[in-house]
C-alpha cells in the first residue's frame, strides 16, 4: 500500500469511530492541560518565592562584629571586635568592588506616639544609600537624603504596618510623630513588603531615620551592623576578600579570622529558595506525568478494542496484498493522529485556564499585600509544552505500537474467519 492510501484509511477509521476518538483525544488533552497548568503553577510559586525572599535585599551582605578566634598582630585570641562608624569610609577607599554600604543601629523598644496612637517597635537608623541596597520601594513621600544626615534633621519614614497603627486612613506624610518623646516628620511611608527573609524586626513594622539623628538616642561610636551590596553579583567574593581585608587591618587580627567579623551572604540562601522550587515543579511535573500515562492507557485500551473488531478487515486487507508493514504504520497513525489532536487540545485549554485565572494568592494575603508581587502569576512555560509533547507523543508512540504490532502479525486466514 502507497503511503497516501495507508493515511486515507487511518483517516476514514478515526472518522468510522469518530465518539470514541474524540472521548480519548479529550482524556489525552486533559493529561496534557494539567502537565501544563501544575508545571505553570511550581513556575509561579518559585517567583513569587524568589520575589519575597529578594525583598530583603537584591544581594545583601551584613556584617557584624565578634571574637577572634585566633592570636594576630601581638594581640590575644577572644579578643572582642566592635565595627566603628570610621570603618565606613575605610572599607569604601580599599573596597572597590562594594557598590554601597551603610551603617546601620538597630533600637529596639522604641515608644512611637502620634496623638493617641502609640506603637513599640524598631527604630533604625541609618545612610540614605540604605534604602538602595535593601530595596526600599516607597509608597508614598522620599526616602532619606544626604542632606538629612549632614544637618541631623528629624525626619523618619515609615514602614506600612508602622504607618498604618499610627495614621489608619489619613495621610502621613508632613506629620509629625514623636519617638522617645522627641518630634520627627513623616517624609515617606514605605510600599508592603511581603519579605520572608529578616533580621531584627521586619521593614514593614520599622521606623528609619537618618543615622547622625540616631545620636538623639544613642552614641554612634559603634555601629550594630555593617550593611553592603556588592557592584557585581559575579564579584561577590572578591568583594567579601576585600571588605574582610580591610576590616582587618583596621582592627588588627587575621583576615583569615571568621569569627572576628561574622558575615551573612543572604545570596547563599536562595539556593535554599531554588531548590525548594525545583522540587515543587518536580513533584507537579511528575502528577502530570502520571495524569498522560492514564490517558495513555486509555488509548491503547481503544486501539487494542479497534484491533479485536477489524480483525476481519486486516484480514481483507492482506488478502489483497497489505504487508505487516503497511497495516503497521496505518494503526500508528491512528494513534498518533489522536495524540496530536488531543495535545494541541490540552496546550489550548492549559492557555485558557491559566489566562483565566492570571493571579492566584499566596503571600499577599498574609502581608496585606495587594500589589500581587508576592502572589502566584499563572504563565505557561515554552519547557511545560515542549516536555508535555514530548511525553505525549512518547505514550501516544508506546500505547500506539503494540496494537499496531498485534495487528500486523494477525495471520490473513484467520483474520477472515474471525467472528
Amino acid at each position: 500500500m502507497q503511503a497516501s492510501a495507508i493515511l486515507r484509511e487511518a483517516v476514514q477509521a478515526l472518522r468510522f469511530n469518530r465518539q470514541r476518538s474524540i472521548l480519548t483525544m479529550i482524556s489525552l488533552g486533559w493529561g496534557v492541560a494539567c502537565f501544563v497548568i501544575l508545571y505553570s503553577y511550581g513556575d509561579g510559586f518559585h517567583a513569587a518565592l524568589r520575589t519575597a525572599f529578594l525583598s530583603i535585599g537584591q544581594d545583601l551582605i551584613l556584617e557584624f562584629g565578634g571574637q577572634t578566634s585566633a592570636q594576630a598582630g601581638g594581640e590575644r585570641a577572644g579578643r572582642r571586635i566592635r565595627l566603628e562608624r570610621s570603618d565606613i569610609e575605610a572599607v569604601r577607599e580599599a573596597a572597590p568592588m562594594v557598590a554601597a554600604i551603610s551603617p546601620e543601629m538597630m533600637m529596639g523598644g522604641m515608644t512611637v506616639v502620634r496623638g493617641y496612637r502609640t506603637d513599640t517597635t524598631m527604630v533604625r537608623a541609618v545612610s540614605y544609600l540604605y534604602g538602595r541596597i535593601r530595596n526600599m520601594s516607597l509608597a508614598t513621600g522620599r526616602w532619606l537624603s544626604p542632606e538629612d544626615d549632614a544637618r541631623k534633621e528629624r525626619v523618619a519614614v515609615l514602614g506600612a504596618k508602622a504607618a498604618n497603627l499610627l495614621f489608619g486612613e489619613i495621610p502621613p506624610d508632613g506629620e509629625d510623630i514623636a519617638i522617645n518623646g522627641l518630634r520627627f516628620t513623616v517624609v515617606g511611608v514605605l510600599k508592603t513588603k511581603a519579605q520572608v527573609a529578616n533580621y531584627g524586626t521586619p521593614d514593614n513594622e520599622c521606623v528609619f531615620i537618618p543615622f547622625e539623628s540616631g545620636s538623639l538616642f544613642r552614641d554612634l561610636k559603634y555601629i550594630d551592623v555593617l550593611v553592603w551590596t556588592p557592584a557585581n553579583p559575579i564579584f561577590r567574593d572578591e568583594a567579601l576578600a576585600q571588605v574582610r581585608d580591610a576590616l582587618a587591618r583596621l582592627h588588627n587580627y587575621s583576615p583569615n579570622d571568621e569569627r572576628a567579623v561574622r558575615a551573612i551572604v543572604f545570596n547563599q540562601y536562595m539556593r535554599l529558595v531554588d531548590t525548594m522550587g525545583l522540587a515543587l515543579r518536580v513533584v507537579l511535573a511528575f502528577i502530570g506525568t502520571l495524569t498522560l500515562a492514564i490517558g495513555g492507557v486509555g488509548l491503547a485500551n481503544i486501539m487494542l478494542v479497534a484491533v479485536t473488531q477489524r480483525t476481519r478487515e486486516i484480514g481483507v486487507l492482506k488478502a489483497i496484498g497489505a504487508t505487516r508493514r503497511s497495516i503497521l504504520l496505518q494503526f500508528l497513525l491512528e494513534a498518533m493522529a489522536i495524540v496530536s489532536l488531543g495535545g494541541v487540545l490540552g496546550v489550548a485549554a492549559g492557555y485558557a485556564v491559566t489566562a483565566t485565572l492570571d493571579t492566584l494568592p499566596l503571600l499577599g494575603p498574609l502581608f496585606k499585600d495587594t500589589s500581587g508581587t508576592a502572589d502566584i502569576h499563572l504563565r505557561i512555560s515554552q519547557f511545560a509544552v515542549f516536555a508535555s509533547t514530548i511525553l505525549l507523543e512518547a505514550v501516544g508512540l508506546v500505547a500506539g505500537l503494540l496494537p499496531a504490532i498485534k495487528a500486523a502479525r494477525l495471520d490473513p486466514i484467520e483474520a477472515l474467519h474471525y467472528e
